[in-house]
């Protein structure tokens, strides 16, 4: 018998197999050079992982005002019988507040689920309140 190329007639095919194939074998050169740590594991695993309970956005006390109207801001500095505005972080869609920036020396209710202990005495300088929602 004569020997024969196993590619004969498959031309145009692929000859190195398709996709990733050969990775760990007669591919291993390419991968190790320019692929390093494809292959293999690193840390722990997390088993049924749920995301929804470590998300909480968080927003800045300079940019709490942002969530209500300058309308609305202006119509609770005019009044004298001392009721102030509520902002309902999480009804937003942010669930901490932190303590970045000025806030304006004009009292409030802030909601929100956590409140960073820089927040909290900004808020409380400026005379409003911090009030912890579910």
């Amino acid at each position: 018998k004569a020997v024969v190329s196993t590619q004969s007639g498959h031309y145009g095919r692929d000859p190195g197999g398709r996709g990733n194939a050969g990775g760990g074998h007669h591919h291993r050169i390419n991968f190790d050079k320019y692929h390093p740590g494809y292959f293999g594991k690193f840390g722990m695993r997390f088993l049924h992982k749920k995301k929804n309970p470590t998300v909480c956005p968080v927003i800045n006390v300079d940019k709490v005002w942002s969530l209500v109207s300058t309308q609305t801001r202006d119509h609770f500095a005019q009044r004298k019988d001392g009721k102030v505005p509520v902002i309902d972080c999480v009804r937003a869609g942010y669930f901490k507040v932190l303590g970045k920036g000025v806030l304006p020396k004009q009292p409030v209710i802030v909601k929100a689920k956590f409140f960073s202990y820089e927040a909290e005495q900004k808020i409380k300088a400026a005379g409003g309140v911090c009030v912890t929602v579910a």
